[in-house]
Order: structure tokens, then sequence, then C-alpha cells
């Protein structure tokens, strides 16, 4: 009796393989993120936004 295994491939399904692929293109990119953010170190500044007297009078 010939074993199965041999006489044939065995072809893995083609959403697993998209799965993978996009699994591990997310994971590239999850650890490209990660590693920006903690190389670059934002520079704190103030900031100042004028809003008009109107504005602050309609909303109350």
């Amino acid at each position: 009796m010939p074993a199965f295994h041999a006489t044939r491939e065995r072809q893995m399904p083609s959403i697993l393989r998209f799965l993978i692929v996009v699994g591990l293109l997310g994971g590239l990119v999850y650890a490209g993120i990660s590693s920006l953010a903690g190389y670059v170190q934002p520079q704190p500044r103030e900031m100042i936004v004028n809003i008009p007297y109107e504005k602050l009078i309609r909303h109350r």
C-alpha cells in the first residue's frame, strides 16, 4: 500500500496563505510604527488659540 502523501503534493489553501501574508505585513507595519514612536521625541511648545467672544456666549 503506497503512502498517500508521497504521491500527492499538499497545498496550502489560498485564504490561509492570504491571512498569513496580511498578518506578516501588519506585523511589519506595527513594528515600524512602534520603533518610530520610540525613536522620535516630540518637542513640547506653547499653543495659543483665539476664540471669538461671540462663540463663547452662543454656547451657554
